[in-house]
């Protein structure tokens, strides 16, 4: 087996061969007149016609035979054979293929769609040229990358390589575009708001840390979309408001986790909680139906329809049933003993890390779909308190045992808010790095009027697991550590 190194010499040669012959190895532009899908979906038409066609394409595999060649040729619409024969190219340009041209290299062609003897669809060439020569082999499509760390450094053999991979991001283009569509239809603006902030809000997050050098001063990556931009806008008489885009949290990888992905946030004025809960289980279901064809999953060993009855289930209650604990009345050091005593890893002694941590627990019990509801008010320092309970109007969609989504009825009392973003700095100050950086700016407008309104944000996590697969899996580029 030839080593790396002696491919791209080998290469290299080649592509000084195409030089001596008069042939750019690497063109400006392609002149081609249809894709491989074009020629495919009008075939009959073309081969009846004897119409004249230019494609190009990756050379995906290439079978010599004696005077006549076959390549299997892929341009991202459809796979295409090119039909070389020395008779039909002259001789020139058929030594040149036989000795210049590998699989992985680009050309462009001219010739006709025909038939071959057994029944295939094909182009006859009568010209052909070189588009891009590539230096290095591509891997064999059968075997492909086996390597995830491989295969994630060198994206782009492995979407190449794998049509199911092409597939999965077509449908994830797509589950983007039906909300955004879905968004609109519903009358809420499409808005932009900063990724870059003086303090951090929204959401519970460690967030990424850059300095703004005019400035001279310390600024944060966004941790949500935009939740007290948006909140603004409500003030400000925009009734319905969405954005999405990326998010960053400077967090551990798992399956469901990573430090960068997509997030949409919606605000609705004159609308709390409940409205909330009916408008997201709308979009949930349309977006099974419209992107899978099915409202019917099994994902992480859990099989759900989202087009049963969403139940509602009750935080305090349900961490009570399988733990044994109130978590609304129980000390720090009651509920370290029960985490310790089933096993639960936890990080930070403060009671709303314990709290979270046996929710999660309890959690991966339940399939779903369902609504979660009547979280502690330790837990969402943004929700309304429900009257005369220590509980919020705030609801999270569960399916397979994973919440998929946060909204609530938004907090707009700004007395209520500036002591709970003092509660918030405390855990700052303790070292809780996940706690809300409170923001004086926003109480401010809350202290001018913000009408009630219902906020609901969810990310790519939900694609994920209506596709079944690892959120690291599902993104194009997933953040790898540089090689030493």
């Amino acid at each position: 087996m030839s080593s790396l190194e002696e491919i791209k010499a080998e290469r290299l040669k080649k592509r000084d061969i195409l030089k001596g012959a008069g042939m750019n190895p690497y063109a400006t532009k392609s002149l081609r007149t249809h894709t491989n899908k074009s020629v495919l979906d009008d075939f009959d038409n073309l081969s009846d016609s004897e119409s004249e066609v230019v494609v190009a394409g990756r050379v995906m595999a290439l079978r010599r035979h004696g005077g006549s060649a076959f390549a299997d040729v892929y341009d991202g619409t459809g796979r295409l054979q090119f039909f070389f024969s020395r008779d039909a190219v002259g001789l020139k340009l058929f030594d040149l293929l036989n000795d210049a041209i590998d699989p992985g290299d680009f050309i462009e062609v001219k010739g006709t769609p025909f038939l071959t003897k057994r029944g295939a669809e094909a182009v006859a060439v009568s010209d052909w040229r070189v588009l891009t020569k590539a230096i290095v082999n591509i891997p064999v499509e059968h075997f492909g990358i086996k390597d995830d760390d491989e295969r994630y450094r060198k994206r782009y053999l492995d979407i190449l390589l794998n049509p199911e991979l092409v597939e999965m991001f077509r449908l994830k283009e797509k589950f983007w575009s039906v909300t955004r569509q879905f968004m609109v239809a519903e009358g809420f603006m499409e808005v932009e708001t900063p990724t870059l902030e003086v303090t951090t809000g929204g959401a519970e997050a460690r967030p990424f840390v850059t300095h703004h050098n005019d400035f001279d001063i310390d600024l944060y990556l966004r941790i949500s979309m935009g939740e007290l931009w948006q909140k603004r806008l409500m003030a400000a008489g925009i009734p319905k408001t969405f954005e999405m885009g990326r998010v960053y949290r400077n967090e551990g990888t798992s399956p469901e986790h990573l430090q960068e992905f997509t997030n949409l946030e919606f605000y609705w004025s004159y609308a709390d909680y409940k409205d909330g809960m009916d408008l997201t289980q709308r979009l949930y279901r349309t977006l099974a139906k419209e992107v899978f064809g099915t409202t019917k999953f099994t994902t992480r060993g859990h099989t759900f329809d989202l087009a049963d009855e969403w139940k509602e289930i009750d935080y305090v209650e349900e961490i009570k049933k399988q733990t044994g604990i109130d978590v609304t009345k129980a000390t720090e050091v009651e509920m370290a003993a029960t985490a310790e005593e089933l096993g639960i890893k936890y990080d930070g002694e403060n009671k709303e890390r314990l709290t979270d941590t046996l929710w999660k627990y309890c959690r991966k019990q339940i399939s779903g779909p369902a609504f979660l509801v009547n979280h502690p008010l330790l837990v969402a320092p943004l929700a309304k308190q429900k009257e005369g309970k220590p509980v919020v109007e705030m609801f999270q969609p569960i399916i397979a045992g994973s919440e998929v989504g946060r909204g609530y009825s938004e907090l707009n009392d700004p007395v209520d808010q500036a002591k709970r973003f003092k509660e918030q700095q405390k855990l700052l100050d303790g070292g809780d790095e996940e706690a809300m950086m409170p923001d004086w700016e926003f109480i401010e407008m809350l202290e001018y009027g913000m009408p009630p309104t219902c906020g609901f944000g969810f990310g790519e996590r939900l694609f994920s697991f209506l596709i079944d697969k690892p959120l690291r899996e599902t993104q194009m580029f997933p953040l790898m550590r540089p090689k030493d």
